[in-house]
This record gives structure tokens, C-alpha cells and sequence, in this order.
């Protein structure tokens, strides 16, 4: 059971404490699109991926986009999620103008605000799974032994205190998908952005998986998530439906 003898730790919590300082003096919607666009180049023709997308997600939203394949989810969260610059238009995360940041400053903008749950873990092959949980943290500057607490409790919490040693190649899907969430979990982020969280897990681990979001998003953390699921929708307070790259 993920989650269940206490809900944070107290490393976790002070990360927590300084993200909710950096945030303090800021009022307003925590995301904000105007007019974002992305297309691409194909053979001398312009194909839109996303068109005129103008949404505002205030702090402690919980979104759920929806949409047939190729609708434009996925690229949508990842202009969100700060890891696609080829796009036009107007982005502001808490208050910054991302549209105006270099491509470093965009990115460590995101590592501060934005945790990230990939469909396919994108967890580097060469690190140990404590030491992939230990990425964000050391992005954050979260001092060492802060970092080895919060990566012990943060395996615990998740069950996963016996694959601590191993590499991906050595997990399951379903295995390597709970350490992508512990991943994008283990700072606190302001913002938590999941492309299908439960796809690869089995029904019990992904109702766990959308419980422990319903209680990050009750405590404050806001949460989109890319989703087929009408039952993972429900979870979110408004879905947003895309359809050719368009907002329905």
C-alpha cells in the first residue's frame, strides 16, 4: 500500500515549506496559456500539433485532459512541463514569463515547480533506483543528508525498499512506473504533470496511484494529468478535452 502510515516525512516537509516561501508573494493563476501553438515543419507544409490554446490552471487544480490519439495531449503537457521550446505564444508558471527565459532558465524554472510522470519512466539506465529518486532532489540543492532521508522514506512509502539497488533494465514496467511517480514526487513540487500515470500498473496499484494524487491535490498540489481513463478523470475537478490540436 503506497502511502500509508504518515503522510509526509519531515525532510519532506521543509522542501515543502520552502516551495510554498517561493510562492508566497505570488497571486494569481499558477499556469497561464495565451495563444500557444506548436507545429512542425513537414515537407514545406505547417502541421499544428496544438492551436490557439488559452487555459488558466489556478493552485490546487487537479485537470484531466482527454482526447482521441494524436489530439494533441501528450505535446501539450509537455509545453506545460518545460521540456518543448518550439513553441509559440505565451506561458506564464508562477508568475514567470516562460516565453521570455532563456532555455536554461526555463529549465531550471521547471525543476523547481514541476515534477514529472512520463508514460514511458524515462529513468536513466545507468543510476540505481534510489539513486534516480535522488535526481530531482540534488536539481533542487536539498542538502545530502536531507536527500538520503527523503530518498529512504520515499521508498518505503512507495514498497519499493528492496529494488533500491537495482538498475531499470532489472524491473518490471509496472515497477519501473511506480519509481517514475516516486520520482516525480520526492521534492513536493507545486505542480504535478502525469502522462497516463496507471497506464502500465495493475488495477490495485493504480487505484492506490490516484488515490495518493486525490490526497496531494487535497493538500494543495496541483496535479494535470494526461488520461484515457473516465474513472481517473473523475478524480480532477474539470476535464479539458482536446480535438486536432484545438480545446473542444
Amino acid at each position: 500500500m503506497i502511502w500509508p502510515r504518515r503522510s509526509a516525512a519531515a525532510g519532506a516537509a521543509a522542501v515543502a515549506d520552502a516551495k510554498a516561501d517561493a510562492l508566497a508573494e505570488f497571486h494569481g493563476p499558477l499556469i497561464s496559456l495565451r495563444n500557444v501553438e506548436r507545429s512542425y515543419d513537414a515537407g514545406g507544409q505547417r502541421n499544428y500539433v496544438l492551436r490557439g490554446i488559452t487555459l488558466d490552471i489556478e493552485r490546487g487544480d487537479f485537470v484531466s485532459i482527454m482526447g482521441p490519439s494524436g489530439a494533441g495531449k501528450s505535446t501539450l503537457l509537455n509545453v506545460l512541463g518545460i521540456l518543448d521550446s518550439g513553441w509559440a505564444g505565451e506561458y506564464h508558471l508562477a508568475g514567470s514569463a516562460v516565453h521570455t527565459l532563456p532555455v536554461k532558465a526555463r529549465t531550471a524554472l521547471g525543476r523547481r515547480h514541476i515534477g514529472f510522470v512520463f508514460q514511458q519512466y524515462h529513468l536513466l539506465d545507468e543510476l540505481t533506483v534510489a539513486e534516480n529518486l535522488d535526481v530531482p532532489l540534488s536539481y533542487r540543492d536539498v542538502p545530502k543528508a536531507q536527500r538520503q532521508s527523503l530518498v529512504a522514506d520515499t521508498l518505503d512509502r512507495f514498497g519499493i525498499v528492496g529494488k533500491k539497488d537495482l538498475y531499470p533494465r532489472q524491473l518490471s514496467g509496472g515497477q519501473q512506473q511506480l519509481v517514475g511517480i516516486a520520482r516525480a514526487l520526492i521534492a513536493s513540487p507545486a505542480v504535478i504533470l502525469a502522462d497516463e500515470p496507471t497506464g502500465n500498473l495493475h488495477s490495485s496499484q493504480g487505484r492506490e496511484i490516484m488515490d495518493l494524487f486525490s490526497e496531494l491535490n487535497a493538500a494543495g498540489t496541483t496535479i494535470v494529468q494526461v488520461t484515457h481513463s473516465e474513472e481517473n478523470a473523475a478524480r480532477g475537478k474539470r476535464v479539458i478535452q482536446l480535438r486536432d490540436g484545438w480545446m473542444a
